[in-house]
């Protein structure tokens, strides 16, 4: 009988083990565990068409797809990452980062091996483009990853460090149980996903933050490996449910940074979105596959962070700039500080009940 890459792969990589050849990166006995996968089709032929992101990968017997985690098996797509996070964190809100929601709360964020993106200066490239075999990981069902959090006193699950598109099925079942638990789920996003997946998601989901990761198609052919339009789509779906969400652009010297670049996103925001969507520019540190340019450089952050207020966007921020004053939040009527933000931790204490202290306007977010 003709062995599948699953058999081959399961019985290598026992082999393996057994012979001390990955004494840190084996997780065959998962690969032949999972779950049914959502939002794909059968085709003639046992062909598989998946539908979640917009790669549309076709999928032979025994194969997988793009992103390495979606397999064929005889004709139904099964997951072979549910309930297997390769790490697991107990972590402040503004690391995502999320500055308009519950400020000084922490939560409990997992993930997976795998993306469907290929960014060359991804920073988790070590777990992001592995496959599952290739690291550690922990039996932990959405059952548990909810009792975790509770344990751990966290109001949010967050679904980060990889990508979660690629790993649905797990965050839907967690971020669903979660919120019969009083628990709320935010999701860490390319925002590389179909619309029918999205939407149905966002009815567990408290919150999503997009990474926008540049406002031009040839950076994302040619840095990620992915395109710019379906991430454009997946905002403007977002605002159209009304789920909260807030943007990040990591900005590189000489790719992404141009002034006229950043004027356009910054107009595309306010007229797509609105000008209250909180939108991070942050700096880059050389790793993966880009460590020939120099670190961005505080300026160009800062010039961002004015171009952006200059278009009338409210909640501009400045990011990966540890104790800058622009990384914390003022009121935009009378311009007081509402929430002191250092190393990750958040001061709210210039709010009430979701308005200024000071004055009384409301501010956007998520508060209580």
């Amino acid at each position: 009988m003709k062995a599948t890459r699953r058999d081959f792969l399961i019985h290598t990589g026992l082999a393996a083990c057994a012979v001390g050849l990955l004494p840190r990166r084996c997780w065959a006995a998962a690969d032949a565990s999972g779950r049914e996968a959502m939002h794909y089709e059968p085709m003639a032929g046992g062909l598989i068409h998946c539908k979640l992101c917009p790669r549309n990968c076709v999928i032979s017997e025994g194969l997988r797809g793009r992103c390495g985690v979606r397999e064929n098996r005889k004709g139904k797509l099964y997951s072979v990452v549910f309930g297997r996070p390769c790490t697991y964190h107990n972590d402040p809100i503004e690391k995502k980062p999320f500055f308009h929601f519950l400020p000084g709360t922490n939560a409990f964020s997992i993930a997976t091996a795998g993306c469907n993106f290929s960014c060359k200066f991804c920073q988790n490239w070590q777990i992001s483009q592995s496959r599952p075999e290739e690291v550690i990981s922990s039996d932990m069902p959405p059952e548990k990853v909810v009792e975790m959090a509770l344990q751990e006193g966290s109001p949010t699950i967050a679904y980060t460090y990889t990508e979660p598109v690629i790993y649905y099925e797990y965050m839907y079942e967690t971020a669903k149980l979660g919120k019969r638990k009083g628990l709320r789920s935010v999701m860490v996003t390319n925002g590389f996903i179909q619309r029918k997946p999205m939407k149905d998601l966002c009815e567990h989901l408290a919150a999503v933050k997009v990474d926008l990761k540049a406002f031009s198609e040839k950076f994302y052919r040619e840095i990620c490996d992915g395109t710019l339009s379906p991430v454009l789509d997946t905002l403007k779906l977002l605002k159209e449910v009304g789920i909260w969400h807030e943007v990040v652009v990591l900005l590189v010297p000489t790719l992404n940074d141009g002034d006229k670049e950043i004027t356009e996103l910054c107009q595309w925001v306010k007229r797509e979105l609105g000008p209250d969507v909180p939108l991070h520019f942050t700096r880059y540190y050389p790793t993966y596959k880009i460590k020939n340019i120099p670190p961005t450089p505080v300026a160009t952050v800062e010039k961002a962070y004015d171009i952006a207020t200059k278009t009338g966007l409210r909640f501009a921020y400045v990011g990966n700039v540890p104790g800058h004053p622009k990384e914390n939040t003022f009121c935009p009527h009378c311009g007081k500080l509402i929430i002191n933000r250092v190393a990750s931790h958040a001061d709210p204490s210039g709010m009430k009940a979701g308005a200024c202290k000071s004055c009384g306007s409301p501010i956007p977010g998520v508060w209580a």
